[in-house]
């Protein structure tokens, strides 16, 4: 949909407006978390385009912290499912329980039926429960016995893995992982950052409180409005470029990478990548989305839907490199 020039300042001004709710957002974060921009950023995109998010790290990077301190500015229901070998999918979204007194079969709802669900270790998980666990992340609804229950809005799945420790897990199929909209590397802290964590950790001081500051009005109202964020039609077709090359590298001037990669993104990626592109635009109070935005979050929509094959692996190729070499490629407008 063509947009004039006047669409788009008025879009502008509704975005300074409604976005006054992340400022809140970070400055209580920051309370608690030391650095890792980055992750409370795409945790955002996430909630701001309806995208669940993986995280990956090694233990103690905060990512639980993130994640609770999250639910806990924004005024939501929150739960946390430790995922373990022996779990049961009605352990997670719940399961018929039979009433004595009643004589009847009652529905005993899960921890899912939440508005922020962590899923801590997914890959410690066994398929059944990951399926469980997925079917609602794409359906948004969960089936028990006979009754099918939507589930409320805001609804955000933050799943965390563990990359180090392989033994007892079940690494999750593309095509699970494929459903989530980010997934999030997230690397140490700086030495000046981890000083101030030893600091915060060492001197035996109360832990600051999280106050919600942020309604599930705001995040609703918020949605909207990065749907309407305008995409123009170069944009459109940068992403559409940036997508195909994973799967046709050698039409866009990339032949050395076709050996190298066994699968591309899907038309998940495509989609997935313009609305990210739109979340990031509205965290940064705009109205319309510029290329940037784009390469800004083009890793973490792209590094799980890109498969390598052994050669790349055998090349100590891996998907970052991949990506940059793309970026670097292809033509932007």
């Amino acid at each position: 949909m063509l947009q004039t020039a006047e669409d788009i300042r008025l879009l502008n001004e509704k975005i300074n407006h409604s976005a006054g709710f992340v400022t809140r957002i970070n400055d209580e974060l920051s309370k608690v978390i030391v650095g890792q921009h980055g992750m409370i950023e795409r945790l955002l995109i996430g909630l701001l385009s309806n995208g669940h998010v993986l995280l990956e790290g090694v233990p103690g990077l905060a990512k639980t912290l993130s994640i609770k301190s999250l639910a806990q500015a924004i005024h939501a229901n929150f739960s946390r499912i430790q995922f373990t070998p022996d779990l049961l999918p009605a352990d997670v979204v719940g399961t018929m329980i039979y009433n004595q007194a009643k004589n009847e079969f009652m529905v005993r709802k899960g921890p899912i039926f939440s508005n922020f669900i962590l899923a801590d270790e997914i890959n410690r998980a066994p398929a059944k429960v990951q399926s469980a666990l997925l079917e609602a992340m794409q359906e948004r609804q969960v089936t028990i016995g006979d009754t099918t229950f939507k589930l409320d809005e805001p609804f955000l799945v933050l799943a965390t893995q563990n990359p180090i420790e392989q033994e007892g897990t079940y690494p999750l199929p593309e095509a699970q992982v494929d459903r989530f909209m980010l997934k999030v590397v997230i690397d140490y802290p700086s030495k000046t950052e981890e000083q101030l964590i030893v600091r915060q950790n060492t001197l035996g001081l109360t832990t600051p409180i999280i106050f919600p500051v942020a309604s599930t009005s705001e995040i609703l109202t918020a949605k909207e409005l990065v749907r309407q964020v305008y995409m123009d039609e170069k944009v459109e077709n940068y992403i559409l470029d940036i997508v195909f090359a994973t799967r046709y590298p050698d039409k866009y001037n990339l032949p050395k990478l076709k050996p190298l990669i066994s699968f591309g993104g899907s038309p998940r990626a495509s989609i997935n990548l313009a609305l990210a592109a739109k979340a990031y635009a509205y965290l940064n109070k705009r109205g319309y989305v510029i290329p940037e935005d784009v390469r800004s979050i083009c890793k973490d929509v792209l590094r799980h839907r890109i498969g390598l094959t052994y050669e790349a692996e055998a090349e100590n190729v891996n998907v970052e490199m991949i990506i940059n070499e793309i970026l670097r490629v292809v033509n932007v407008p």
